[in-house]
C-alpha cells in the first residue's frame, strides 16, 4: 500500500466512523438529590459475534463538572480503545455529575446506580456496568453491589467478589508502561535506564511509576497537586519514596520528597523536562498546539484519556516526536473488565488463586505489546504518524474491514 493509499483508506474509514451516532444515550435525574448522570454506548459493531453480544464497556467518571458531551467523547474514544485491543466489548462510558467528597454523595451515587440499572449488562442491557474513571473509589464498588444485590454490576471489584481489582492492581498503568517499553525496544535501546517524567500520580500515574521501574526504566520527575507540585528527583525513583507513590500514600510521599532533598519545580515544568519518555497521566488536553513546542521528550505515551489534543499529536509528529495515543497505550482497565466479564474462572476459585488478576495482567501485556508493534509497523511502512497508524488499526477493527 502506498502512502497515498494509506491516507485514502484512513480518511474513508474516519468518515465512516464519524458518521456513526451513539447507539444509546441515556440521561437520568433525581432533582430531590441533585442527581444527574449519563450512560452512552457509542458502538458495538465490532462485537456483534462476540461472547457477550452487543455490549459496550467503559468506566464511570464522577466530577462536579462532567457533561453529557464529555461522556460522549470518552465513549467514542473507548470504542476505538476496545476495538484496537480486540476485546469482547464495544465502546461505552458513564458519568455522574457530583462531588465524590461532598456530604451526601453516597445517596447520590446509590440513586444513580439504581436509575441507570436497566442499562446494565447483567440486566440484559447494552452497557457493561459500572467501573473506575476520574473520581472513582473502591468504596463505590461496594455501594453499587449492595444497592443492586449483585457483584456483576461493577468491573474492577476485589478478587473475593470475582474481580481483577484492576484499580488497586494498576493494570491500566501496566499497559501504559508496557507501551513505552515496547516503543523503546523498537526505536531506542530498550527500557533499561530510560528516563521518564510522570504528570499525575493518581491510580494511573502511580501504577506507571511502579511498572515502568520494574521494567528497568527510571522515573526522574513527578508532578501532582497532592504531592505539593512537581519534583525533579536527584536519583531515580526507588525505595520508600517509590513505595509511597505506588500506594498513593501522598502524606508519606511529601515527607520523603522534602526529607530527601529533591528539587521542587513549577507544576507544569514536568511536561517540559528533557527526557526519554513523557507520561501525561492527569487530565485531558494538557498538551495543545500552544505549548507542544516546549515538549523535549523523545516519545509521549498517553496515560490519561486525550491528554494531547488531536492537533497537538500531529504537531508533535511534524517535529519528529511520536505520540503513542491513549487508545493504544491505556486499555488495561478495559482489558481487565473484559476478563471479568468473560473469564470461566469461578468466583470462589478466583478468591484463592487470583487467577483473573494474573490473566488480566498477562493479557494486557500481550495485547499492548502486539498492538504497539503493529502500529509501529504500519507507521514505518507508510511514513505515517503513530496516531494515524493507530487510528487506522482501530478503525479497521471497529468497522470490521
Amino acid at each position: 500500500m502506498s502512502n497515498a493509499d494509506f491516507l485514502t483508506e484512513l480518511h474513508e474509514q474516519q468518515r465512516a466512523f464519524d458518521a456513526l451516532e451513539p447507539e444509546m444515550e441515556v440521561t437520568v435525574r433525581d432533582p430531590s438529590l441533585d442527581v444527574e448522570g449519563y450512560v452512552i454506548v457509542w458502538s458495538t459493531l465490532a462485537v456483534v459475534d462476540g461472547p457477550l453480544g452487543r455490549v459496550g464497556k467503559g468506566g464511570t467518571r464522577i466530577t462536579p463538572t462532567v457533561t453529557k458531551d464529555e461522556i460522549g467523547r470518552l465513549a467514542r474514544t473507548q470504542t476505538l480503545k476496545n476495538a484496537a485491543a480486540g476485546l469482547a466489548t464495544g465502546g461505552a462510558k458513564s458519568g455522574l455529575r457530583a462531588d465524590p467528597k461532598a456530604p451526601g454523595f453516597e445517596k447520590q451515587y446509590r440513586r444513580f446506580v439504581s436509575l441507570s440499572w436497566p442499562c446494565h449488562y447483567d440486566n440484559g442491557g447494552p452497557w457493561g456496568g459500572l467501573g473506575y474513571d476520574l473520581g472513582g473509589d473502591p468504596m463505590h464498588c461496594q455501594w453499587a453491589i449492595d444497592q443492586l444485590g449483585t457483584t456483576r454490576c461493577f468491573t474492577g471489584k476485589p478478587v473475593e467478589q470475582g474481580g481483577t481489582d484492576y484499580d488497586a492492581e494498576g493494570i491500566a498503568g501496566l499497559g501504559v508502561a508496557t507501551a513505552a517499553s515496547t516503543w523503546l525496544k523498537r526505536r531506542a535501546d530498550g527500557p533499561k535506564g530510560a528516563r521518564a517524567c510522570v504528570q499525575g500520580v493518581g491510580a494511573m500515574g502511580a501504577a506507571v511509576c511502579r511498572y515502568f521501574t520494574e521494567q528497568g526504566g527510571e522515573i526522574h520527575c513527578l508532578a501532582d497537586p497532592r504531592i505539593d507540585g512537581a519534583w525533579r528527583l536527584h536519583a531515580p525513583l526507588s525505595g520508600a519514596l517509590l513505595d509511597a507513590i505506588a500506594t498513593m500514600d501522598f502524606v508519606s510521599a511529601r515527607e520523603h520528597l522534602k526529607a530527601e532533598g529533591h528539587q521542587q519545580i513549577g507544576m507544569d515544568d514536568v511536561l517540559w523536562e528533557e527526557t526519554d519518555v513523557l507520561f501525561p497521566c492527569a487530565v485531558q488536553d494538557v498538551i495543545d498546539t500552544h505549548n507542544q513546542e516546549r515538549i523535549q521528550a523523545k516519545v509521549v505515551v498517553e496515560g490519561a484519556n486525550n491528554p494531547c489534543t488531536a492537533a497537538a499529536r500531529h504537531a508533535l509528529h511534524e517535529r519528529g516526536l511520536p505520540v503513542v495515543p491513549d487508545f493504544i497505550a491505556n486499555p488495561g482497565g478495559a482489558i481487565a473488565a473484559s476478563v471479568e466479564m468473560t473469564s470461566a474462572v469461578k468466583d470462589e476459585d478466583n478468591a484463592v488463586s487470583r487467577a483473573k488478576v494474573v490473566e488480566a495482567k498477562e493479557t494486557t501485556q500481550r495485547l499492548v505489546t502486539e498492538n504497539v508493534g503493529e502500529v509501529l509497523d504500519i507507521a514505518e511502512a507508510h511514513g505515517a504518524a503513530l496516531v494515524d497508524a493507530a487510528s487506522l488499526l482501530a478503525l479497521r477493527r471497529v468497522l470490521g474491514t
